[in-house]
């Protein structure tokens, strides 16, 4: 590694280096090393304590805010964040919530001293959530789904707002609107464009729009039912982030293990996918994302197609492939490595982990209490 790249790799068993001219060696035999895994879909940093209104600033207040974006209001010294990153989370995707339009998300590393510092992708994207056609019951109100009346009419009023975009975009202002500037990049390319939706009627509506508006980078996120239109979305070359892999169908008449079955069913059908962790408590959450490539894995991945659901996939969708997501030459050095499989919550330890070559410090809040009640009651540690 030099400079924050990797400068070389190689096989070691008939490569021979002069350790001499390297300042730092690290002798890591018998660990498993691993590319820095990627949180897409995330409100890490945005969210400290969900039932403190004074710590949530995952949200803004209207209903079209393409121009909100979520990187300035990144907390670099959230305590959540370290306990995230000393699983091997070393990227995440923050992402704003709410709104038809939400505004726009960034790649931010897990480690700086200001969200400028913090970094990785400028405004990758911008997130709508897509009308729903069904509204499921309150948690006591098992089964109950309702049926949304005005989802034709919401549909059409977000495509027509798409559509004025567009016609911003190609032609000369002499007065700025900044959401219509924020919408700029999605017809360029430069933007993608991440549209949350999950039910099949949904999929099928969004697939239409990326050909009429001439949108290059269409991503889905959620994709329950992606498998019912996967040769569409193979063809069309649209992507998927997969909702949390641990949750429970969203049908009653669906198989349970649907969820954990969905990445391997995407795999074969030739989807490319990566695995995100929107929900409840999701913040938090975020350090379980390598056991949702484990529980993907024990459900027919390989392991390295398991491996790339949080890292090179990733890196894929988001547009950051050239520079992370795999342990290459020329690329970052954002690596991971682990005493045991990262994939499996018995052997997950991770022991070194660095950003852009930087060694980045793996110890949290949850490691600092753990060691203080320990101590207290003197106990050793096995």
């Amino acid at each position: 590694i030099k400079d924050g790249k990797i400068e070389l790799v190689a096989n070691a068993l008939i490569t021979q280096l002069d350790e001499s001219v390297y300042d730092t060696v690290i002798n890591v035999y018998g660990k498993q090393v691993y590319p820095g895994f990627i949180a897409p879909n995330s409100t890490l940093g945005l969210v400290e304590i969900e039932a403190v209104r004074a710590t949530d600033d995952k949200s803004e207040v209207g209903y079209f805010n393409p121009h909100i974006r979520s990187a300035i209001a990144y907390n670099v010294d959230s305590e959540v964040i370290p306990t995230v990153r000393s699983n091997g989370v070393l990227l995440a995707q923050i992402t704003p919530r709410s709104g038809r339009i939400s505004g726009t998300s960034s790649v931010m590393t897990l480690d700086g001293l200001t969200w400028e510092d913090a970094m990785y992708r400028r405004d990758d994207g911008i997130h709508i959530n897509w009308p729903r056609m069904f509204y499921p019951g309150w948690w006591n109100e098992d089964g109950i789904v309702t049926r949304n009346s005005d989802y034709a009419k919401e549909a059409e009023n977000l495509i027509a707002y798409l559509k004025k975009a567009k016609a911003y975009a190609e032609t000369d202002h002499e007065t700025t609107d900044l959401a219509m500037e924020a919408m700029r990049g999605l017809f360029d390319g430069s933007k993608r464009l991440f549209v949350h939706a999950d039910f099949v009627k949904e999929l099928e509506d969004i697939i239409a729009i990326k050909k009429e508006l001439g949108i290059e980078h269409l991503v889905i996120v959620g994709g329950h039912d992606a498998w019912m239109v996967a040769e569409l979305l193979k063809d069309r070359n649209i992507p998927v982030m997969l909702r949390r892999v641990h949750s429970l169908p969203m049908r009653a008449e669906e198989p349970v293990d649907l969820p954990y079955r969905l990445p391997s069913i995407l795999q074969e059908a030739g989807v490319l996918f990566c695995l995100e962790n929107s929900g409840d408590m999701e913040a938090m959450g975020t350090r379980n994302l390598p056991f949702y490539a484990g529980t993907a894995m024990a459900y027919g991945l390989s392991e390295e197609e398991a491996i790339a659901s949080i890292t090179l996939n990733t890196a894929k969708i988001l547009g950051i492939d050239h520079k992370t997501g795999s342990i290459e030459q020329g690329k970052d050095a954002n690596l991971v490595v682990s005493e045991g499989d990262a994939l499996d919550v018995t052997g997950n330890e991770i022991v070194l982990a660095m950003i852009r070559g930087e060694f980045v410090d793996l110890d949290n809040k949850q490691k600092e209490l753990y060691r203080k009640y320990m101590e207290l009651y003197g106990l050793e540690e096995e």
